[in-house]
């Protein structure tokens, strides 16, 4: 029982991981010019994308 947990927990990082990767990878791609054409942060949408996939209580 206690190893079907630590098997789900372990599958649910490994999603959460490859989601903020996934994220981080589409952040990366903008250009400083989209950057500013948007008004927005690289740092800053980082730290939204870790607050979308692991929650406050990960900041």
């Amino acid at each position: 029982m206690i190893f079907v947990g630590l098997i789900a927990h372990i599958k649910d990082r490994l999603a959460k991981h490859a989601e903020f990767q996934r994220l981080i990878r589409e952040i990366d791609s903008l250009s400083d010019r989209d950057l500013r054409d948007l008004r927005a942060d690289r740092m800053e949408m980082v730290r939204h994308a870790r607050l979308q996939v692991y929650g406050a209580k990960a900041a």
